[in-house]
């Protein structure tokens, strides 16, 4: 029975890759790791970290898995941040190949947005790290596919080349935050949401003051969301 398994839950980013087992009700029941992303950031070279820092974590039944791009059924489109050798890679396969375990794979801004989201009405959510992440919700169910960070945002930019590490690492913390408040009116007018959530590794340097329906989350719920991939009765994320 579902009720029962744990799940080693798997946060695959552009800098770290991170990890821990939750309990039937997704409370963690280890602490969570975090290693370096490989670089370059080849599919066997992350496996076989994530592989690494396996056994630490002692027993579990099931794998869940956020990813930095498109994935379909398990197997990854593109991985912007990561290496183009990630097309067309059985991501959920390698993973059940090599923990002997079943596996499912989601991109990490839907697995991020599952453990955040309230479930009522149009909520959004973005992860600020390494590239721009987006994942759309409307009544609690996820809108799949959704790649907001590679749409235009201003002056010939995308929102990841405007907003992304790379412009923070060249323009500072100051103008990055000017950039991010001048987006997040933007965002709102385009998809009306109830709420909208900042996660990733770089929501920490918002020091704006936020719209009322907008809230800073932990970077961990990328890792706890990754229950909502098990729940019983709902099918694999697309």
């Amino acid at each position: 029975m579902g009720e029962s398994k744990r799940t080693l839950a798997i946060d695959i980013g552009g800098t770290g890759l991170k990890m821990l087992v939750l309990d039937p009700a997704g409370k963690r029941l280890t602490e969570r790791a975090r290693v370096r992303t490989p670089r370059p950031a080849l599919p066997d070279a992350i496996l076989d970290a994530l592989m690494g820092m396996v056994e630490a974590h002692g027993d579990f039944e099931r794998v869940s898995c956020g990813f930095p791009g498109v994935v379909h059924d398990g197997v990854v489109k593109n991985a912007p941040n990561l290496h183009p050798a990630w097309g067309s890679v059985d991501l959920a396969g390698a993973l059940q190949d090599r923990t002997g375990r079943p596996a499912r794979v989601c991109n990490d801004a839907d697995v991020q947005g599952y453990a955040v989201v309230q479930g009522q009405g149009v909520e959004l959510v973005v992860t600020l790290g390494t590239g721009f992440g987006s994942a759309l919700f409307v009544d609690g169910k996820l809108v799949p596919n959704l790649e907001l960070g590679h749409h235009p945002f201003r002056k010939g930019r995308t929102y990841e080349e405007a907003i992304g590490k790379p412009a923070l690492q060249s323009i500072g913390k100051k103008r990055w935050n000017r950039r991010l408040a001048k987006a997040i009116p933007q965002l709102a007018r385009l998809f009306n949401y109830r709420r909208l959530y900042l996660g990733g590794g770089h929501a920490r340097l918002v020091r704006f003051s936020l719209p009322e329906n907008a809230q800073v989350v932990s970077n961990e719920a990328g890792l706890l969301g990754g229950i909502a991939l098990w729940r019983d009765n709902e099918p694999a994320p697309a």
